[in-house]
């Protein structure tokens, strides 16, 4: 099944995760950031942790891509987004939580649009359960019809899904409460 019930170790995944990315970043002035549906209580969800690394300066971005590669990344361009970077394991450095976990990895900068329309939809959901329970439907509903095949799950998402995103980010904007914890937004 493409989309599962929420688990809850859905948030340690995600910590173990974000432990291995400081380990290899050390020193670096980034902030690590669980978003997508996982990140999000109660969200049925592809059992696949998003990550977004957030940075502020444009000079610590090859400092980061360095540290990623060391950690068996390949570094996959912005695959059509500003100021958000595409990595993925390359599966030639053995590593059980960064091979094992499936997850998608984003280097973004602080001020990139995709990130917060990332960090407001994630928060919204998580204080607003009609939107989740909505956005959960309509996930379920774009599985089926995508015969859960992810390719094509995917396509209909962007099409089906996209509009709500955009707007319940837009929505978000307005409220304090995804405001707070919106990366160099004080």
């Amino acid at each position: 099944m493409l989309i599962v019930e929420y688990r809850a170790e859905w948030v340690s995944q995600f910590e173990k995760i974000k432990e291995k990315l400081s380990e290899g970043m050390s020193g670096l002035p980034v902030h690590i950031e669980h978003v997508g549906s996982t990140a999000v209580p109660g969200l049925a969800a592809k059992p696949i942790i998003d990550i977004d690394i957030v940075y502020h300066e444009a000079t610590d971005f090859k400092r980061i891509k360095d540290g990623l590669l060391t950690l068996g990344y390949a570094h996959k361009g912005n695959q059509g987004i500003k100021g958000r970077e595409v990595f993925k394991r390359t599966g030639q450095k053995e590593d059980e939580i960064l091979n094992k976990t499936a997850h998608h990895l984003y280097v973004c900068s602080y001020d990139c649009e995709e990130l917060q329309r990332h960090i407001l939809f994630r928060d919204y959901l998580r204080n607003h359960e009609i939107a989740r329970i909505f956005y959960q439907n309509l996930k379920y509903d774009i599985a089926r019809e995508a015969g859960n095949d992810r390719k094509t799950y995917a396509g209909i998402k962007e099409l089906k899904a996209g509009s709500f995103i955009y707007y319940i980010a837009e929505l978000s904007k307005r409220d304090k409460s995804g405001i707070s914890s919106l990366p160099g937004i004080h």
